[in-house]
This record gives C-alpha cells, structure tokens and sequence, in this order.
C-alpha cells in the first residue's frame, strides 16, 4: 500500500483539520490552543503515569499547575482569548481523564460555546467511557476526539495498565485490558460513523507493545480513524515504569515510516501539559495561571481596608486545596484577610461520602447536614469539588462557596478577593 497523502482526504475533512495545530502540521504555526485542566479524575492507571507529580518546566499528559471548575475555566478562556489572536482550540486532556469527569467537561464546554461560536473543541480520553458520551460528545458538536490506545492484546494491555475502573468494579490484568479496549474500539466507531475526526494516541513502551503497534495502526484504519500519533515514553517519577528507558526518536521515526504505509501519522506532537496554553511550540501554561490573574487584582485591592474572614478548607495534608467536600474528615480553619491568614483550628467531621459518585445520595443528608452545622460562622467555603445539594445548603447559610485547586495559600487570597465584593451580610467579615 502507498502512502496516504494528503491529497487523499475530502476537501471537507481538510477544512475542519485546517485550525486544529495537532491534527495539520501547517496549523502548528498559525493557530494557537488553550488546554483546560477541568477533568482531575481517572478511572484507569497507567503503568507510565503520575499525575502527582508536577514541574513548570516540563511537558507531560497529565501535568498542570492548577486545576479549573467550569467557571474558572470559562473566565480563563476569555482572558486568553483577549490576549492570543490566533487562538482556535480548546482542549481538555485531563488532567485524568475528560470522560471520567464527564460532568465538569460537559459544562466547560456549554459556558465557552455560549460567549464563542467559532472555537474549536477536542477531547482527549482513555476511550473507557466512550460507549456511554459518545452520543453527547456528538450532539455537543465536538469534531476532534483523540484516544489512547495501546494495545490490541490484552496480555500486553496487562502489562501497561494497573487496573481499571467500570462501573462500580475495579478490574485488573488482561480482564481489565480486554474490557477497556472492547469500549474503545466500540466508542471509536460510534465516533467516526458519526462524523467526528478521531486521532489515536499510541504510547511506544520498548520491549512491552513496540513490536505490537503496526496491529494497532493496522486496526483503527479499518475503523475509519484519521491519524494516529506514536509518541515515547516518557519515564515519569514516581509511575510503574520510572526506571524505563525513554524511546529514542530514532526508533519513534523507523515505527512511524512504517505505520505511514497505512495511515497519516503526526510527527509533531509535543506531548502537552493538560494545562498547555499557545502555538504547541511555546507553552505560556505559567503565563497565564490564574493566580497570576488574581495577584494582580489583589494589588490593586492591597491599599483598601481589609475585612478579616474565617475560611474553611479541604485539604489532605495542609499544602494544596486537593480534597473534595464530601471526602473531608475534617476542616482547616483560617482566618485573616488580604494577604495574610492564621490557621485557627482543626474540625473534625464525619465524612458522608465515598468513591467516584456525586455525594448526593439520599442516606448523605445527616452528616451533609451536621457538616454544615457546624460550618455556620464561616464566610466561606474552600474546596476543591462540591456537589449540588451540598453547595446549595451551604448558600442558604450565608456561606460562600469557592472551588479551587492550588496551594492553601494562593486559595485562601482569591477566596478572600471573591468574597470581598459580596453584598450579603456575611461577607462582612470578623472585627
């Protein structure tokens, strides 16, 4: 078989691929993309992940500085927007797994479709849950899902996952392998039969599934898909195969001249932040963090009178507001205002939820309800997810309610600047 060129593609398909810097090696240089880190929840472990683990000068899946809710998220993007022209594409790559936090990335992209028509979306997932979104990833009008996908075998797939989550059920071995790729493959047809353009992800591990690859090529061409992308390991700290070594490029270049015989292959993929920001050869990720957007307001705030708070905050371990609210056996409390705050007491809580479900269940009312109770002469409420009825019963207090995910420090100031401009009486502070 020949090489599949470009002048082998619709008009039409060449158009919508056009904006899109990952999917046209010429668009890489014209048109920028914003990756909106909204999704902080996997439901599978790669043996090559670590998604703990974060450095500003590194480019990986998986690594971001901060992780957005849907409204911190839209307000990014029109602060971006503002400053890159050329900005074409949002992505959500994580920084788990977009489908794994369906809800978060459903609502991130309804806030941006409502303030700008013309941007492009593109999801990144593992494909687990593709059989159950896939027909509202359509319907959301979403042309450009990429899937990883990395192997066909289920023994191999074994020795590249540790363990996957479904339904309740955590699976492990080729069982686990097996139920992941049946999901992909179907999520991958449903996609492309629907019209979307699908981008495989293959990670080429040495001596694991680099000898296996030209099969996975081989088969998501018959599926319809677009373009696949062979990327390297790369051994993060702290995962399953920190010790391997790093695929050369010389042995990445050889797999893909053999693999473009079948299908298109992107050759300049720059392995992204979930929290990239720019054209793909110039991450601004640490430009544009938020927190360096609210330092600025609280600058500007510095020299008025500052009201004196008492936050509450969820948080494993006292660094980073890293802990949902129905997880919580306990609360930070601090108070203090502006720049600086004390940390006044521990509150211990009986926690009222557990696992990957929403934390509204019937049975949750009592302790949701002591929770709150004993929450009653807080301003405000600092964590990094919260479900409805939680949130709701906490408004009714007075009590704001603020979804953030940084250090402590940096969230307790912009808990406080959000608090600062609220009329209600609670907002006004402890003398």
């Amino acid at each position: 078989m020949g090489c599949v060129c470009p002048g082998s593609i619709s008009a039409d398909i060449l158009e919508k691929i056009g904006r899109h810097p990952c999917y046209s090696a010429d668009a890489q240089h014209k048109y920028a993309r914003i990756h909106l880190p909204v999704a902080p929840r996997c439901n599978i472990q790669c043996n090559y992940c670590n998604r703990n683990f974060d450095c500003v000068n590194e480019s990986r899946p998986g690594v971001t500085s901060e992780v957005l809710t849907p409204e911190l998220a839209k307000e990014k993007f029109a602060w971006v927007k503002e400053q890159i022209e050329q900005l074409s594409v949002v992505g959500i790559a994580g920084p788990g797994d977009a489908l794994a936090d369906w809800q978060f990335t459903r609502q991130t992209i309804e806030n941006i479709k409502a303030i700008d028509q013309d941007i492009l979306f593109c999801l990144s997932t593992n494909g687990l849950m593709l059989p159950e979104y896939a027909p509202e990833i359509v319907a959301l009008g979403i042309k450009h899902v990429t899937v990883t996908l990395n192997a066909l075998d289920p023994v191999i797939g074994a020795k590249i996952y540790k363990f996957v989550s479904y339904q309740g059920k955590s699976y492990i071995g080729a069982e686990a392998a097996e139920l992941l790729l049946a999901n992909q493959l179907a999520g991958i047809e449903y996609l492309v039969k629907s019209g979307v353009l699908v981008k495989i992800n293959i990670v080429m591990i040495k001596g694991i599934n680099d000898k296996h690859i030209s099969a996975v090529v081989k088969k998501v061409k018959e599926l319809g898909v677009l373009v696949t992308n062979i990327m390297p390991l790369i051994p993060a700290p702290g995962s399953a195969f920190q010790h391997l070594p790093q695929t050369s490029m010389k042995e990445l270049n050889a797999l893909r001249d053999i693999c473009q015989l079948d299908i298109r292959q992107m050759r300049h993929c720059q392995q992204c932040r979930a929290d990239a920001i720019g054209l793909l050869h110039e991450d601004r990720s640490q430009e544009f963090r938020m927190y360096n957007r609210f330092q600025g307001e609280l600058a500007v705030k510095k020299h008025q009178p500052q009201k004196n708070y008492r936050i509450a905050v969820t948080s494993k371990y006292g660094k980073l507001v890293d802990q949902h609210f129905g997880h919580a056996t306990q609360f930070l409390i601090y108070q203090g205002g502006g720049q600086e705050f004390l940390l006044r007491e521990t509150r211990a809580v009986d926690q009222y939820c557990a696992g990957m479900a929403e934390c509204d269940a019937e049975d949750t009312d009592t302790k949701r309800d002591k929770i709150i109770e004993a929450l009653k002469d807080c301003n405000a409420v600092l964590t990094m997810r919260i479900g409805y009825h939680a949130k709701e019963q906490l408004r009714k207090q007075g009590i704001y309610i603020v979804e953030y995910c940084d250090s402590v420090e940096t969230g307790l100031r912009y808990a406080a600047s959000q608090i600062a401009d609220l009329p209600f009486e609670k907002a006004s502070g402890y003398e």
